[in-house]
């Protein structure tokens, strides 16, 4: 399996014959920062998946829709929050039949698929997290499920937030998971690791990765470095810069 960090969230998982990408965004649709990820390029008739978690503008792009003047062989797996009525589509210069190519899937599900499955978990924010297997290697990829603690929600919020999160969770237990990326928020100061922490506690995934940065690249290391860690952080990918890439 070869894995290139992109940016932020965004992943390019290469198994096999394929290729998947997790929540693309062209980098400078967020003003606030300067993400430079680029995209692997491959062969024309290369088989690529795009899965989009949900519809944040750091979690997924119109322009990936566009690919398909250069990917052939391309399909979209995206969460049904993503909506692309066809005036939408026309306003922003794209083909409705680009639909013909697009899986829609919700929260707890189950699409089987040109030999591969794609199971979803509810997210604790918006549209889903993805688990998929393809030619016995399985990847989890969190899009935005994770442990939100703001200090400026109230105790329901934060009940709702601690009791949905460990129960989609829970169901990876006892899993094959290959490659697992998730979530690290610097934003949410003391409680940044809680839901990294939960993760390796719950589910033996053979490479972790941390994502959700927000280009901040030394929580990782911190992460790692911490006594809390010891039983599992060789298990950690250490993140450090956008296009890096893994090979396991």
């Amino acid at each position: 399996m070869k894995v290139t960090f992109i940016h932020h969230s965004c992943f390019c998982v290469e198994i096999g014959d394929r290729a998947f990408v997790f929540d693309y965004f062209r980098g400078d649709k967020i003003p606030e920062y300067s993400f430079g990820g680029k995209m692997p390029e491959f062969p024309r008739e290369k088989e690529i998946y795009v899965c989009a978690s949900h519809q944040h503008r750091d979690h997924f792009d119109l322009e990936v829709l566009s690919w398909k003047e250069t990917y052939p062989n391309i399909r979209y797996i995206l969460s049904k929050d993503i909506r692309l009525g066809e005036n939408y589509l026309l306003k922003h210069h794209l083909d409705p039949g680009i639909k013909e190519r697009v899986h829609v899937v919700k929260s707890n599900d189950c699409l089987e698929l040109d030999g591969m499955k794609v199971e979803t978990l509810a997210s604790t924010d918006a549209g889903v997290a993805f688990l998929v297997t393809y030619e016995g290697e399985v990847v989890y990829h969190a899009g935005d499920l994770n442990w939100w603690h703001w200090e400026s929600e109230d105790p329901l919020f934060h009940q709702y937030q601690e009791k949905t999160y460990k129960r989609q969770i829970d169901r990876l237990r006892g899993r094959q998971i290959d490659t697992a990326f998730v979530v690290m928020d610097p934003r949410l100061g003391e409680a940044v690791f809680w839901g990294i922490d939960y993760f390796m506690e719950q589910v033996q995934a053979k490479h972790v990765v941390p994502m959700h940065l927000w280009q901040q690249y030394d929580l990782v290391k911190q992460y790692r470095a911490r006594p809390e860690s010891e039983a599992f952080r060789q298990r950690i990918a250490v993140v450090e810069q956008e296009n890096q890439v893994f090979v396991w």
